[in-house]
């Protein structure tokens, strides 16, 4: 079982997520000139690389935004999680040249700003929580 690092809500047991496919792959400037194979190529046509790939993936029951990962194909290992419209790194952590597929517009869902505030939350311990975050008696994990 993967431990999925979500940029908007923390580790997460993968359950909570799904794969989104290839990421950064450009669509093309003008679809409605591409012939038949070269859609087909677009759509379907996908790269297999064995060690580090860049993959899509969807926090679908969690804060339900889409981001991109750098995962090893051959060892599962997560090398950089990262939002969506921003450029992949290497697989050493530094950003490349190549530039993300989402939109970088600051209310977009697919950058990850759209993420709830947690600006009034503390995890210290020290104050106490409002009480609309307080489970009811009896209520269980």
């Amino acid at each position: 079982m993967l431990l999925i690092s979500c940029p908007n809500c923390g580790s997460r047991d993968e359950t909570e997520f799904h794969y989104g496919g290839q990421a950064h792959v450009a669509y093309p400037e003008n679809p409605d000139e591409l012939n038949d194979r070269e859609w087909a190529e677009f759509l379907f046509y996908r790269d297999n690389t064995k060690g580090a790939f860049a993959e899509r993936w969807l926090h679908s029951t969690g804060c339900r935004q889409w981001f991109n990962m750098l995962r090893d194909t051959v060892t599962y290992d997560i090398l950089a999680v990262y939002p969506m419209g921003t450029p992949r790194p290497d697989a050493a952590g530094r950003l490349t040249a190549e530039t993300g597929t989402g939109s970088t517009a600051a209310d977009s869902t697919t950058t990850g700003t759209a993420a709830p505030s947690i600006s009034g939350t503390s995890i210290s311990g020290t104050s106490t929580p409002p009480a609309s975050t307080i489970a009811p008696e009896g209520a269980t994990k």
